[in-house]
């Protein structure tokens, strides 16, 4: 499965800690981030990590684009809803495109959880019918 993965820079060590613990679940899958936060993972993770650009230099568009085109199953977004970011409208569209192609999202650590305990099951083995 291909699992996008975008933190909010007050967010990004949690993002760390979240694929240090579940390493060994994310390693069997293609990981996709915005540019520091996968930086940030391979660094602590031993991860592979495809990057895109920085989030507010396009990576965001571009992990949209993925979306919209069908090549990604599972997005984790930590997100920091109360402090607002200049580039805020594509951080809402990352939102409203998983809403509109039907990728699972998550945007808090315990949804984030709940997703990757779903993907080690298999429950989300019904994204391979949308390829």
């Amino acid at each position: 499965m291909n699992i996008g993965l975008i933190a909010h820079d007050s967010k990004k060590k949690l993002m760390q800690n979240f694929c240090i613990a579940y390493q060994g679940i994310l390693h069997r899958n293609e990981l996709f981030a915005t540019g520091t936060t996968g930086r940030l993972i391979e660094e602590v993770a031993n991860l592979n990590v495809h990057k895109f650009l920085t989030g507010h230099l396009g990576g965001a568009q571009q992990l949209c684009a993925e979306i919209e085109n069908n090549n990604m199953d599972l997005i984790i977004f930590l997100r920091d809803p109360l402090t607002p970011k200049s580039y805020e409208p594509d951080v809402n569209n990352v939102v409203k495109l998983c809403d509109v192609y039907n990728i699972p999202l998550a945007t808090n650590l315990a949804t984030a959880e709940l997703l990757i305990k779903s993907l080690d099951r298999g429950d989300l083995e019904w994204r391979e019918m949308y390829k």
